[in-house]
């Protein structure tokens, strides 16, 4: 099945993208999120403390959280020689916004922003085209993820990881029998339970289609409908979170609500197997992250081998095994074990997949308003 409509095409799941620009008050609130400080840049000499020089090559990896094993980042380094200096972001606005206001610091390598960006972003001249003669392992790539509409013949990105965000229930607390719909999180039992992604498009996604709406709707008066149900959705919010989603749920400050599916992987792994991944019975919203290089990156060279290293088999094995999220590295499933390659957490079935539905291009007007009231919600708590 393919997920993601191929360029000649025409499947029922597509992903476009956000819009071509946000306001640059925007841009700048959202870098303002992540703060100015600014990561060591990359170097080809280094100066030695006795004031020598060596040369040494340092990736500058712009990812978000807990979305990278420590063994490929030591992997590769140790084979290459290259060190990777790796830098966090938790919204693709705050990414976006960051590449967009200090694209000439040349601060960044390499970066992974979800595939509702990467048009965006190479339409706004921010991207690098890749060099495909130095990514070998391209061909292990499921056809099914590779030339989308959003990038024909991959000239701009490589997918990395694909996932979704649905229901997370602590058994614990809550029987997940009667969690099934994203309309449960409004139960009144659940005052002051409740964890909400710190994502906007997410949060009004979830609302719009418990009012029977698209997650991707452009329409003003669906969107304030939205947020007029999610504020009396408020009274249950405990927080939002979209730096690491599990870890409400395992330090016991919500017991339903929303998360990615690897952080529910990872939940159970790190000791909370109470901790119920579901798809809700509206739809799940479904996201793949992908790899780009910023137009103005200096260790380009670095990047690709990165990408390919990535694109292994095994090291997109050990990804997926151990952050919790499908890879679309066909080779790589190969190897899995069975209980991971049928694990309906990370690979949802066919009739799951047919009712998700992937974040699209709402457009400039639509994004504007979109965030009007995600303001309005965040401010009003």
């Amino acid at each position: 099945m393919s997920y993601l409509s191929p360029v000649n095409g025409s499947n029922r799941t597509s992903v476009k993208v956000l819009p071509k620009a946000l306001p640059k008050v925007l841009l700048y609130a959202a870098i303002g999120t992540i703060g100015l400080s600014l990561a060591s840049c990359s170097k080809s000499d280094n100066t030695a403390a006795d004031g020598t020089t060596t040369s040494q090559e340092t990736l500058n990896l712009y990812n978000w959280s807990e979305y990278m094993p420590q063994e490929i980042l030591d992997g590769f380094t140790e084979e290459t020689g290259i060190n990777v200096n790796y830098t966090t972001f938790d919204s693709n606005e705050a990414m976006y916004a960051k590449l967009k206001l200090l694209d000439d610091s040349s601060q960044y390598d390499l970066a992974i922003p979800s595939t509702y960006y990467v048009e965006k972003m190479a339409k706004e001249g921010l991207l690098q085209e890749l060099d495909k003669s130095k990514l070998s392992n391209f061909k292990n790539l499921d056809t099914s993820f590779t030339n989308t509409k959003v990038d024909p013949e991959n000239k701009y990105s490589i997918p990395y990881m694909w996932g979704s965000t649905g229901l997370a229930i602590n058994g614990e607390s809550v029987d997940p029998a009667t969690v099934n719909s994203w309309n449960d999180l409004w139960r009144p039992e659940y005052k002051g339970q409740v964890m909400l992604m710190n994502d906007m498009r997410e949060v009004f996604g979830m609302s719009l289609l418990t009012l029977g709406y698209s997650g991707n709707s452009k329409n003003p008066d669906e969107i304030k409908a939205a947020y007029e149900k999610l504020t009396t959705l408020m009274p249950n919010v405990k927080t939002f979170n979209s730096d690491a989603s599990r870890m409400p749920y395992m330090e016991g400050e919500t017991s339903v609500g929303m998360t990615w599916n690897g952080e529910a992987i990872i939940a159970n792994n790190e000791g909370l197997t109470s901790l119920v991944y579901k798809y809700p019975t509206e739809g799940a919203i479904l996201w793949m992250d992908n790899f780009v290089i910023p137009k103005n990156a200096k260790q380009v060279d670095a990047a690709h081998k990165f990408i390919d290293y990535l694109l292994r088999p095994e090291n997109s094995k050990i990804v997926s095994e151990e952050i919790g999220y499908a890879s679309p590295n066909i080779a790589a499933r190969e190897l899995m074990d069975e209980d991971v390659r049928n694990n309906p957490t990370i690979y949802p079935s066919k009739d799951v997949l047919a009712k998700a539905e992937f974040q699209e291009d709402v457009g400039d007007e639509a994004l504007q308003v979109y965030q009007q009231y995600w303001d309005k919600l965040k401010t009003g708590r």
